[in-house]
């Protein structure tokens, strides 16, 4: 990377480069200076792995009204009503303008192809093959590389927000870039930092999910809220030394089945729609069955048949995962492929309201770090492109009472971190230690099934695994640091470094406020399954909310 001078002050500053920041940078008035912060290249999100499409109700047979009552169905009774009907309401919009920017969305003759996925009652799931996130992120990075306003920062890794002691207002953020901490001041910053898959062993996100903008958020005062409830895709690839490759409900909506060792299409004993049941039950049914099946339930897998589907079908529709299962073998037209649950979509996050404003004046969040009450308990398949394309549009409304008002960042000296060379090896092997054990307690404490003991234990290690890493040298050095003081750091391989110890440090908070969470809340609902509470508790209709270290449940008002 050539060495590139980022100025001190922006009017915005948007930290994530996936569907939900991309748009936000497209839709925020152009008279503003916008900088675009990607730890990673602009091409690197969850946005670009959505296969499935994007939901919007755009057909003769469908209404908003329809879209509105599959979305609360699936919230499992914790959906906000009014964030709901917005959502839906402007879908068919966002479609227009997404097509306007150039998407290129499958088409039956001039008409949008429409597809069904689980739990919508009508082909309303638009897509372009089974690559639609990467088609609708390219087409966004395009536009975005384009605006003169807007300039992206890559390879860049937001470490804090930088709040304004009297106020409380947040005026920009600390940030790791080319080898030193500076600090961006701006008039708003907007957290579109996507999810945090990776602090669980079995997840369909990729490397840079790492919770970033919830554990940041969440360290300056920000109110978080059900955490507890994460999304498990029923069927990822599983096969020793693949990634975690997701394959599209889509498959199972055109006709595949899911089936055990000998061949029986078990899902139904589960349920009466079987394969096609919500995506919480279907991750369960799999999970239940191979707890009592397999020999090492952790790592076994049961089977996605695709062959029931026609062979032209499968071609036209599923290219890219016809060439991911051959790459590791499998071959769909004659065999089936090995699938298990892994963790993909976290319904909870940063509070926001429908102008993406938090409880911080001066920060907003979008998309799935945000929580605007659009998925409650369990997110309808689909909707999780839209809504970063529905709120990111909001951006276009933002009010900043200060753009323009340019103020001088008082110049510190810059602080030098140096460790001898043991220090500085003892502190690499015991990150990546951590960086090892901690999703694999996660996903055994707080995967698909969770039980009062095991939270317990965890949460004990996790403390005491944070503890750890705030007596660490680094840590010593950065969380010393005072607001507006750079620094620099003799390290080798300072980027790698760097990287691994902010990512751990955000890792051990959201695996804190997961597990919390999820033993806080004393039923099952949505994505959040525990056995000792199987059932839901109509006393726990109400959100989980969190804010520096404080749990309290909030009824829901929608009646």
């Amino acid at each position: 990377m050539s060495q590139i001078d980022i100025p001190s002050q922006f009017d915005v500053l948007v930290v994530g480069a996936g569907a939900a920041g991309l748009y936000t940078a497209l839709c925020l008035p152009e008279s503003l200076r916008v900088g675009l912060i990607t730890k990673e290249t602009v091409a690197l999100s969850a946005s670009d792995w959505a296969q499935g499409g994007i939901a919007a109700a755009v057909s003769r047979e469908d209404s908003p009204a329809l879209h509105i009552e599959d979305t609360l169905q699936a919230g499992a009774g914790l959906c906000d009503v009014e964030a709901v009907k917005f959502l839906a309401e402007v879908a068919p919009s966002c479609i227009q303008n997404l097509v306007n920017l150039g998407v290129a969305f499958d088409r039956h003759g001039n008409a949008l192809a429409l597809t069904l996925e689980a739990a919508h009652s009508r082909n309303r799931v638009l897509h372009a093959a089974d690559t639609t996130g990467r088609e609708v992120t390219t087409t966004l990075t395009n536009q975005v590389l384009r605006r003169q306003n807007i300039q992206v920062i890559q390879q860049a890794l937001a470490l804090s927000l930088w709040i304004e002691p009297q106020t409380g207002i947040c005026q920009g953020i600390s940030l790791f870039y080319q080898g030193e901490v500076r600090w961006v001041k701006a008039g708003a910053v907007v957290l579109a930092t996507g999810g945090g898959g990776q602090v669980f062993a079995q997840t369909t996100n990729p490397a840079v999910s790492t919770g970033d903008g919830v554990a940041i958020a969440y360290r300056a005062g920000g109110i978080l809220r059900d955490l507890e409830f994460v999304q498990f895709h029923p069927t990822a690839l599983t096969k020793t030394g693949a990634d975690r490759f997701l394959i599209s409900e889509a498959v199972r909506g055109e006709g595949a089945h899911l089936v055990d060792n000998e061949g029986r299409r078990f899902a139904f004993d589960y349920h009466p729609a079987g394969e096609l049941a919500p995506r919480d039950i279907v991750s369960r049914a799999i999970f239940s069955h191979l707890q009592h099946t397999a020999l090492d339930p952790a790592t076994a897998h049961v089977w996605l048949d695709m062959r029931p589907i026609p062979a032209d079908k499968i071609r036209y529709r599923f290219p890219n995962i016809i060439k991911v299962c051959q790459h590791w073998g499998i071959d769909v037209f004659n065999e089936p492929i090995p699938v298990a649950p892994a963790a993909h979509y976290w319904m909870g996050g940063i509070v926001a309201d429908l102008m993406n404003r938090t409880n911080i004046p001066g920060l907003y969040a979008v998309g799935e770090t945000a929580s605007t009450g659009v998925h409650g308990a369990n997110r309808l398949a689909s909707n999780s492109l839209l809504e970063c394309i529905v709120f990111g549009a909001q951006m276009a409304n933002i009010a900043l009472e200060d753009v323009g008002r340019q103020s001088a960042i008082p110049v510190l000296p810059l602080r030098k971190f140096r460790a001898d060379v043991n220090e500085l090896d003892a502190q690499l092997a015991q990150l990546e230690a951590l960086r090892q054990k901690l999703p694999r307690l996660v996903w055994q404490s707080a995967g698909i099934c969770r039980e009062q003991s095991g939270l317990e234990n965890a949460i004990a290690t996790i403390e005491s695994w944070q503890q750890d890493f705030a007596a660490l040298p680094l840590s010593q050095f950065l969380l010393g640091l005072s607001p507006t003081e750079p620094a620099s750091f003799d390290l080798p391989d300072v980027e790698r470094q760097l990287r691994l110890w902010a990512e751990t440090r955000n890792l051990l908070d959201v695996a804190d406020l997961i597990l919390k969470s999820a033993a806080f809340r004393t039923e099952s609902r949505g994505g959040h399954f525990r056995l000792d509470y199987p059932q839901p508790d109509p006393d726990w209709q109400a959100h989980t909310l969190v804010q520096t270290g404080n749990w309290w449940k909030s009824p829901i008002f929608n009646h």
